[in-house]
C-alpha cells in the first residue's frame, strides 16, 4: 500500500535527510520570494499583474514574487533562457554539439556552465527591462542610477542563487531541481487559490464549475497517461559461453516513452513565448513608429487565440527538438552491441539506429501533439465555462507541471527504494 512506502521513506535515513534538505531549500526560496524592492505601489502592481498575461503567468512560475516585487521575481527564467539560446546554437555550431552530445559527462558540464555564464546578462537584461516596465507603469517610483544598479545586482544575484540551489537538489538524485523549484512555486499560490475559490463562489454558475472540475480531472488524467505511457522495443542478448559457464541468452525490453522530453517542452515553450513580450514592452514608451512598433508586437503576443496557436505549435517543436538533443539513437545502437544485444529482425549496428530513430519519430508525433493539446485545453475549457477565478488553481502550464514534477519525482523516489532492496538483499 502507498502508506507502507511514504513510512518506508522516513525509515531510511539517508532518503529521509534528502528529502528535508529539498524541503529546507523550498523554505528558503520562499522567504527570499517575500523580500521586496523598497518603493512599491502594491494595488497598483497587483491590477496590472491581474490585468497582464504576460506578467500574470510569470508571477505563477515565480511563486507569487511579484506580488510584492521581490529580489527573486526573476526565479530562474534567465537560466532556462540561457539554456535554450545555447541548445538552439548547437544546430549551428558543431563544436558546441560535440561538446554537448560525444564528450560525455565532463562534456555537459562544460556545456552547463556556458549556460550559468549567459544567465547572468539575462538576468541584468530581464531585470532591467521589468524595472522600466513597472516605473513606466508608476508601480515603483523614480530610481537613481545608483539604486538601478543595486536593484539589478541583487536580482541577478537571487537568480544565480536559485540556479545553485536547484543544482544541489539535482544532486540529491530526487527530481530536476530547477523543476522541483518551479513546481514550489506553483504550489506556493496554492491557499490564496482556495481563498479566492471560496470569495468569488457564486451559485448561479454550478454547472460552469462542475464541467471545469471534470475537465481538469481528465487534464490530469490525461498527463498521466502521456508521460507514463511507453513502447517496449524487444531486446535479446547472444548466447557466450566463459570456460565452464554459459551467459546470456536472455530477452528483455528496451522502454521508449511516449514523451521522452516530460516537462521540458512546455518550460522551454513558455520561456520563448515569453521572451519577444517582454522585449516588447520594455520598448512601448519609445516615441514615434517604434514605440506603435512594439505595442503591436505586445498585443499581438497578447491575443489568446494567437498565444494559444504559438503553445500549441512550440510544445510541438519542442518536444522534438529537446529529445533529438538528449535522445542519441547511435550511442543506444552501440552500446547494445558492446553487450551482446541486438533487436530481433534488425541488424547491429547502423540499421539499429535507423530503426530507433524510426521508432522515435513515430512515438514523438503521437506524443508532441498530445501534450500540445493538453498544454491549450485548459485555456479553452476556461474560455467555453467562463470560469476564471481558478486559473491559478488549475491553470494549463502549472497544472501540467505540476503533476509532470511530481511524476518525475516519485519515480525517483521508488527508483531509491529499490536500489536500497536490493542491496539488503
Amino acid at each position: 500500500m502507498w502508506y507502507k512506502k511514504f513510512l518506508q521513506i522516513f525509515k531510511v535515513s539517508e532518503l529521509r535527510n534528502k528529502i528535508l534538505f529539498i524541503l529546507g531549500i523550498f523554505v528558503i526560496f520562499r522567504i527570499m520570494a517575500n523580500i521586496p524592492i523598497p518603493g512599491i505601489e502594491t494595488d497598483k502592481l497587483r491590477q496590472f499583474l491581474e490585468g497582464n498575461q504576460f506578467f500574470g503567468l510569470l508571477n505563477i512560475f515565480s511563486g507569487g514574487a511579484l506580488d510584492n516585487l521581490s529580489i527573486v521575481m526573476l526565479g530562474v527564467g534567465p537560466y532556462i533562457t540561457g539554456t535554450i539560446i545555447l541548445q538552439l546554437l548547437t544546430m549551428i555550431f558543431p563544436a558546441l554539439e560535440k561538446l554537448y552530445k560525444e564528450e560525455g559527462e565532463r562534456g555537459r558540464q562544460k556545456f552547463n556552465q556556458y549556460g550559468r555564464i549567459l544567465t547572468v546578462p539575462l538576468a541584468f537584461l530581464q531585470g532591467y527591462s521589468m524595472l522600466i516596465v513597472f516605473k513606466r507603469q508608476d508601480i515603483i517610483g523614480e530610481l537613481s542610477p545608483l539604486l538601478m544598479l543595486t536593484s539589478l545586482l541583487i536580482m541577478a544575484t537571487a537568480s544565480m542563487l536559485l540556479v545553485w540551489l536547484g543544482e544541489l537538489i539535482s544532486e540529491k538524485k530526487m527530481g530536476n531541481g530547477i523543476s522541483l523549484l518551479i513546481f514550489a512555486g506553483i504550489i506556493a499560490d496554492f491557499p490564496n487559490s482556495i481563498r479566492q475559490m471560496v470569495l468569488v463562489y457564486d451559485p448561479t454558475k454550478l454547472l460552469s464549475y462542475i464541467l471545469f472540475f471534470i475537465s481538469s480531472i481528465a487534464i490530469i488524467a490525461g498527463v498521466v497517461l502521456i508521460t507514463e505511457a511507453r513502447r517496449n522495443i524487444p531486446v535479446s542478448y547472444a548466447k557466450r559461453v566463459r570456460g565452464n559457464k554459459l551467459y546470456g541468452g536472455v530477452s528483455t525490453y528496451l522502454p521508449i516513452n511516449v514523451n521522452p522530453a516530460g516537462v521540458i517542452p512546455i518550460i522551454f515553450a513558455i520561456s520563448f513565448l515569453l521572451f519577444p513580450t517582454m522585449i516588447a514592452n520594455f520598448f512601448v514608451g519609445s516615441p514615434g513608429n517604434v514605440g506603435k512598433f512594439f505595442i503591436g508586437v505586445s498585443s499581438f503576443f497578447q491575443d489568446p487565440w494567437i498565444h494559444g496557436i504559438l503553445y500549441f505549435l512550440l510544445v510541438f517543436v519542442f518536444t522534438f527538438f529537446y529529445t533529438m538533443v538528449t535522445f542519441d539513437p547511435k550511442s543506444i545502437s552501440e552500446n547494445l552491441q558492446k553487450m551482446g544485444g541486438f533487436i530481433p529482425g534488425i541488424r547491429p549496428g547502423s540499421s539499429t539506429a535507423e530503426f530507433l530513430s524510426l521508432v522515435l519519430n513515430k512515438i514523438l508525433v503521437v506524443g508532441a501533439l498530445s501534450l500540445g493539446l493538453i498544454a491549450v485545453m485548459p485555456s479553452i475549457v476556461q474560455g467555453l465555462t467562463g470560469v476564471q477565478s481558478f486559473q491559478f488553481l488549475v491553470g494549463g502550464t502549472s497544472l501540467l507541471i505540476v503533476v509532470s514534477v511530481v511524476l518525475e519525482t516519485i519515480r525517483a523516489i521508488n527508483a531509491q527504494l529499490e536500489m536500497r532492496e536490493y542491496d539488503t538483499f
